[in-house]
């Protein structure tokens, strides 16, 4: 019995060897990906802009989250028009530049008027012209399409886009001491309306030479011109 006692305390110290190895095995087993992952683990890249420079505007983003500079306002395209009212008794001439307009109404005998404005982003119109003359139309594709409103009548009309010479025109001289305005339109058949003021007295006017750009007026020839905005 008294040699027991040896034998134990020796068994007991081999099994706490045993334990400290096999914590010690698990332990490094365990650390050993840590360690392997902190070293190899690249530094994350930099998206910013380099050390010193100031950051840059960012772009605007669509819908779809593609960059896109901001649209401007849509214009009507420059461009000339020229037609009859519904009734055929007058002509209608209207010329787009940069987003204003002018036109013209005449019946080619008499009655005549000048409107100005300018055209809205939707290709609407709304011109004025002395003693209450009124337009109001809209552009629509090759056509503009509207009423005109003059002495005290309102006329329904449709113009076309004009090519040259089709278009709208007007001379203005001062001949032996009267004063002549006249104007005219040129529709895209070919066909002439227009009228001829003498001193303000206003009768249908002659033909023109629209590529010569010259009306004969009494025995003088006139210098005739494009009327744009």
């Amino acid at each position: 019995m008294k040699r027991s006692g040896p034998l134990l305390t020796l068994l007991a110290g081999l099994l706490l060897a045993l334990c400290m190895l096999t914590l010690n095995a698990t332990t490094g087993t365990r650390a050993a990906p840590y360690a392997q992952g902190d070293a190899a683990a690249p530094a994350p890249a930099s998206s910013g802009p380099p050390a010193g420079e100031p950051p840059g505007p960012s772009p605007s983003k669509t819908s779809a989250g593609t960059s896109s500079a901001s649209p401007s306002p849509d214009v009507p395209p420059d461009a000339d028009y020229a037609g009859r009212t519904d009734d055929g008794s007058s002509a209608v001439a209207v010329s787009l530049r940069e987003g204003r307009a002018v036109a013209y109404f005449c019946d080619g005998r008499d009655r005549e008027a000048w409107l100005k404005g300018e055209a809205g982003e939707d290709g609407g119109l709304a011109l004025t012209g002395e003693r209450g003359a009124e337009l109001t139309g809209t552009l629509t594709g090759r056509h503009v399409r509207g009423d005109v409103r003059v002495g005290g009548r309102t006329y329904a009309f449709t113009a076309d886009r004009a090519v040259e010479p089709s278009g709208l025109y007007r001379a203005t001289a001062t001949v032996r001491g009267a004063e002549y305005d006249g104007g005219w339109i040129v529709l895209p058949d070919g066909r002439q309306v227009g009228v001829l003021g003498r001193d303000g007295e206003r009768s249908a006017a002659p033909r023109i030479d629209p590529e010569a750009g010259a009306v004969t007026v009494d025995g003088r020839r006139l210098a005739v011109r494009p009327v744009t905005p």
